[in-house]
């Protein structure tokens, strides 16, 4: 019965999906929803930006394993990086009327700049989304009681997903998720209001959690702790800043305030309810603390999933399955388009300039089913990875590479294509450095060593030609004017 009701639900969703693509008309449409979204939109898109499936079974293991320290990369990270992009970037990107982030790339720094962010960007969604196509996979296989493996449960969950997207873009990704968060919100909350009175109350469960010191933020106070936590923190805070799917939620808006004040509304609720799942493993604790003991040495993502199983009802299995697919379905759309809509504008279009819109729009579906395959490969061959781990992963790649050229592009009169490649370059570069040398990555935090490594290219490249440049023309003034080459 609980199979079939998913089921259903993830046929309700494709039929929702496939409805709003009849607003498709051309590219803008099916990248941006032609810029048509009210507010309230923007702050669900936003809020469904990183409510995936690491917020629901990653970051809860990772939250009863080592508290609140432990999760600072996502919720904290991920929620502040969209309340950063509404303060500091969403109307100044909006006013430019782009189609994608790399666009501004290729106004500010040249077609060279775009080219390497793009295909940075690009990159980085492979672990993202796979995060998502790993859990979608263990859905499956918990639901069917091991009948569907993961990696079929994979491919379930990719063609349901993939079906609506690939014809409506970022109208159904828009409508669906709007739907999808209110089915979210519900069922997540009414869960923990079960799952607090299972266990007691819920004083009960925060007085474990307070026992267990899981309320602990803030690393020791030593230079290792206090740099790692850092790190931590700034992987999603600003690596996720120069990321399509984001900078497309903000460019779907119909004004700037709606892109802005959404954005930052949206990043706010991400992290206020991103502790309802952690409330809701940590009930497990008191529910059924033998078998809990058991996952968390197992496998901590499955304590949430089992906990619903075995110990509630059929309706609160339905609130749960159908709030963690809403989730899972929400954020992997998104992310499965942004790629996409990168390559064609960005890539496809460069090296074909005279294709016509229409032509274009169908190079983006092509894309978008192009990059399915290759998550789904990518999933099924890193089966078995953490999903907290693929997600962090996965945007050290635009931290160091891609965030100093849009930061200091925006905000520095100075910066130059010279610098934002020799930005690029060591970013990319050291990050690399720390990466392949034995030890190093575990003295000083890759991302960070990466990032401060691009903010000096970006300042060195820029500064240094404009230095010779101008004692060139010095020279040239002196010995023009006194007929002699200073010594």
């Amino acid at each position: 019965m609980l199979l079939f009701m998913v089921i259903a639900y993830l046929l309700v969703t494709i039929g929702i999906g496939l409805w709003a693509a009849k607003r498709v008309k051309n590219t803008a449409d099916f990248a941006v929803a032609g810029r048509h979204l009210p507010m309230y939109m923007i702050i669900t898109l936003t809020f469904a930006t990183w409510f995936g499936s690491e917020i629901v079974l990653g970051v809860p293991a990772k939250f009863i394993e080592g508290g609140l320290h432990a999760v600072v990369e996502d919720p904290f990270g991920a929620g502040m990086c969209l309340i950063l992009v509404g303060m500091f970037f969403a109307g100044k990107l909006y006013r430019m009327t782009l189609l994608t982030i790399s666009d501004y790339y290729r106004g500010r720094f040249g077609r060279g700049i775009e080219l390497i962010c793009s295909l940075i960007i690009m990159l980085s969604y492979l672990g993202w989304v796979s995060a998502q196509v790993t859990a979608l996979g263990l859905v499956f296989n918990l639901l069917s009681g091991g009948a569907i493996t993961i990696p079929w449960g994979m491919t379930i969950g990719v063609l349901s997903i993939l079906i609506y997207t690939l014809w409506g873009g970022m109208w159904s990704v828009a409508v669906t998720d709007f739907i999808q968060m209110i089915i979210l919100v519900v069922g997540l909350v009414v869960l923990a209001y079960f799952a607090a009175d299972m266990a007691g109350g819920a004083d009960k469960v925060i007085d474990l959690a307070t026992s267990r010191d899981l309320f602990k933020f803030w690393p020791e106070p030593s230079w290792h702790e206090m740099l790692f936590f850092f790190g931590a923190a700034i992987t999603m805070m600003l690596g996720s800043i120069p990321q399509q799917d984001v900078f497309q939620r903000v460019m779907s808006a119909n004004s700037e305030k709606a892109a802005t004040r959404g954005t930052i509304i949206g990043g706010t609720a991400y992290i206020l309810f991103a502790f309802v799942p952690m409330f809701l493993v940590a009930s497990a604790l008191i529910i059924m603390p033998s078998e809990t003991a058991a996952l968390l040495a197992d496998d901590p993502q499955k304590v949430l999933p089992t906990l619903v199983m075995e110990k509630m009802p059929l309706a609160m299995q339905v609130l749960f399955f159908g709030a963690l697919l809403s989730a899972i379905k929400s954020c992997a759309s998104a992310t499965l388009l942004a790629p996409s809509v990168t390559f064609t504008e960005n890539i496809w279009r460069q090296l074909r300039p005279r294709t016509s819109d229409r032509e274009n729009l169908l190079t983006m579906r092509i894309s978008v089913l192009v990059f399915a395959v290759c998550v789904l490969a990518y999933s099924i061959l890193m089966e078995g990875t953490p999903i907290y781990e693929l997600v962090s992963s996965a945007y050290q790649v635009p931290l160091v590479g891609a965030f100093t050229p849009l930061i200091f592009g925006l905000y520095w009169k100075r910066a130059s294509t010279q610098g934002a490649f020799a930005a690029v370059v060591l970013g990319i570069g050291v990050w690399g450095l720390f990466m392949m040398v034995p030890g190093w990555a575990e003295v000083f935090p890759q991302q960070l060593a990466g990032l401060l490594a691009a903010i000096f290219g970006m300042v060195a490249g820029s500064l240094l030609p404009q230095w010779v440049n101008n004692r060139r023309d010095q020279v040239v003034h002196y010995t023009s004017d006194t007929g002699m080459t200073p010594a």
